[in-house]
């Protein structure tokens, strides 16, 4: 019964689950930012927590973060910076005496809807995290499949296919390349999608379910913007359907819940994908924001 941890950029939480995928407890606690020790003090805590009240004692813990892990162990491109360069897991386990493995994020987060969630049963699955940045991992044969240098599945920096007159050359992005899929698609760019039409200073315009209110209300230029998004959603998307032609895509994500996203992705992919066969289906992910934590619970075995 492993222990799993999902590390954050503002909470940790930590699970233990059974065998058969039930939860049997759960903690959380407040990311110590900028702080590389105090997060190893934390994570050591809550899993400690988590041990007394389930029960378990030296069990593994898998543990996902926001970023990757090279060949030595240590992390890199993380957004949670005090982690990058550091060798999370042997410090890990020199703190809490038992087997630590780490993956990405993203990677847990659809490795837990492959298993036991909207994409069970599925040979590809293809999760996409839409938040306040743009993720993605890729399961095979219910296998999580990392890549040569741990970053499989990672399309929010690949540039946005173009459609729309006006998106060359897009936003620029952290990375320092110009018109990400992430500067369009995660919950900052379509605020500034919608700041930019409405000539509204950047940073100053609604968030985005203000946005979805302010469209349900009748206004143009909010149900403009999430049109937009869902047609510069549906290119990105069908790139990766015609490299990897997955059976499944699982949506994550708050911008994720958007109201009628998954249902019109598939008619609004279809013209840009090369096979007229494709029967890609687009779901929402079943175990919501939990998925990251249960994925990073069945890393820890080391099974997948």
């Amino acid at each position: 019964m492993p222990i799993g941890v999902d590390y954050g950029g503002t909470k940790i939480e930590a699970i233990a689950i059974a065998p058969d995928g039930r939860e049997l407890c759960r903690r959380r606690v407040a990311t110590p930012r900028h702080d590389y020790s105090g997060s190893l003090d934390a994570i050591a805590r809550i899993v400690a927590e988590v041990r007394e009240l389930s029960g378990l004692h030296d069990e593994p813990v898998g543990i996902g973060i926001p970023g990757a892990v090279d060949a030595d162990g240590r992390v890199f491109n993380g957004n949670s910076t005090w982690l990058v360069g550091q060798p999370l897991a042997a410090d890990l386990q020199e703190r809490m005496g038992c087997v630590v493995r780490v993956a990405n994020d993203a990677n847990c987060f659809v490795l837990s809807e492959a298993i036991d969630g909207a994409g069970r049963g599925a040979k590809i699955v293809f999760g996409a995290i839409l938040g306040t940045g743009v993720g993605g991992g890729l399961v095979i044969n219910g296998t999580m499949v990392e890549g040569a240098s741990g970053m499989a599945g990672e399309w929010g920096h690949s540039p946005m296919p173009i459609g729309d007159i006006g998106e060359f050359p897009g936003p620029q992005c952290f990375c320092g390349q110009h018109g990400c899929v992430e500067q369009w698609l995660a919950g900052p760019g379509l605020e500034a999608d919608y700041a930019r039409d409405c000539a509204i200073p950047s940073g100053t315009g609604p968030r985005v379910q203000e946005i979805v209110a302010r469209a349900q209300q009748g206004e143009a230029q909010a149900e403009a913007a999430l049109q937009r998004h869902r047609r510069r959603l549906a290119r990105a998307l069908a790139s990766v359907v015609n490299v990897l032609d997955p059976d499944v895509i699982v949506l994550g994500g708050g911008v994720s819940n958007l109201p009628g996203l998954a249902e019109e992705l598939p008619e609004l992919m279809r013209p840009y994908i090369y096979s007229t066969h494709s029967a890609v289906t687009v779901r929402r992910a079943v175990y919501g924001d939990s998925s990251g934590v249960r994925g990073a619970a069945r890393i820890a075995d080391g099974e997948v």
